[in-house]
């Protein structure tokens, strides 16, 4: 006969609770007792009638990611850790690429609300496209990124900060002229910098903002003047995009001090179209990233950048998914990883 989790507590000297809980992977169960409880689930090559735990729990097993694009390493970086350390949780996970579609956000908050999915990580590049601000009563959601809310409960790092930490970090290498690559395009009248240190209503994603933010007051801090010329819009932040873009304005431009690029895969395409025009990094200019991919440490030159521990990331957003699944109730919380600057080749004269 197939085992029950009653057989399952018997052989690991545990209550069904607390097998449940295992299985379940929301509550906290102690390490030991966790591996009891794992040890008899193999012995007795135990599965789970998933049917039936959901008709008496209303759970699938499953939660969905939801991220912009998975085309890039830092999404593929997201993917792997969410799923492995769900995996430890007892959850299944279903991604999905929003594009940053509000349209796709909905769908995926009808899927939660059917209980087609337990809970829903999502990655809005803005807040005011976002579904989460007009769909009404939400189910378990927990956002990972930059944009600013109370809603539901969020992981996010201190982009403000993080960028000004690096603008500062260029700054002390004597740049004085350092170009932002991946700003906002700033409306025609615009001075500049109140458009990006950022309403909700000024263009661009919210990172693009945050960090345009920071790196505008790390320069004022320094006494060094916002020079509008200095920033280079970028609506995607891709690697063919930022080559395009910083191969016009080496065209048009004098070679600035330094680029601040706003995601590591933008500083490779910006390192790309120095390298095609001659330009010897970091002798004649430095080049800084954000995100601390993997890859950055194999570019050429390796990539200074800004890093924050994503396994601390990932595991804070499915703790408080955790929490919203086992109480729908409980206030939001949100949730600041620490940031430093890794300092490389690509801003060491």
């Amino acid at each position: 006969m197939r085992p029950t989790v009653k057989d399952v507590a018997k052989l690991a000297g545990v209550s069904p609770k607390t097998v449940s809980n295992v299985i379940n992977g929301v509550v906290f169960v102690r390490p030991e007792t966790r591996a009891r409880v794992e040890s008899a689930l193999a012995e007795l090559d135990y599965v789970p009638n998933m049917s039936a735990r959901g008709l008496r729990n209303g759970r699938s097993g499953m939660i969905a990611l939801a991220l912009p694009d998975l085309l890039r390493p830092y999404s593929a970086e997201v993917v792997h850790l969410v799923v492995e350390l769900a995996h430890e949780r007892g959850w299944g996970v279903q991604i999905e690429q929003t594009a940053a579609e509000p349209n796709r956000e909905f769908e995926l908050l009808s899927k939660a609300r059917a209980y087609l999915v337990d809970g829903l990580i999502l990655n809005p590049v803005n807040l005011d496209d976002s579904a989460v601000m007009s769909a009404g009563p939400l189910p378990p959601v927990v956002l990972i990124g930059d944009v600013d809310q109370d809603l539901v409960s969020q992981v996010a790092i201190d982009n403000v900060a993080a960028a000004r930490d690096l603008t500062k970090h260029l700054l002390a290498q004597g740049c004085r002229r350092i170009a932002a690559v991946g700003t906002p395009e700033v409306p025609r009248g615009s001075s500049g910098a109140g458009v990006l240190a950022g309403s909700a209503q000024a263009p661009g994603t919210a990172a693009s903002r945050l960090r345009t933010q920071g790196y505008c007051e790390a320069l004022e801090e320094a006494g060094v003047p916002i020079d509008p010329a200095l920033q280079i819009p970028l609506d995607r932040w891709r690697p063919e995009g930022a080559a395009t873009v910083v191969g016009k304005y080496l065209a048009d431009h004098e070679l600035p001090d330094a680029f601040f690029c706003f995601t590591d895969t933008v500083a490779s395409g910006a390192l790309s179209a120095l390298w095609s025009a001659g330009v010897n990094v970091p002798k004649q200019t430095l080049v800084a990233g954000f995100d601390n991919i993997l890859e950055s440490q194999f570019m050429i030159p390796p990539l200074t950048t800004i890093d924050f521990d994503r396994r601390a990331f990932v595991a804070a957003a499915l703790d408080l998914l955790g929490e919203r699944m086992a109480d729908k109730t409980a206030p939001p919380r949100r949730v600041i990883i620490p940031h430093r600057v890794v300092e490389r080749a690509s801003t060491t004269r």
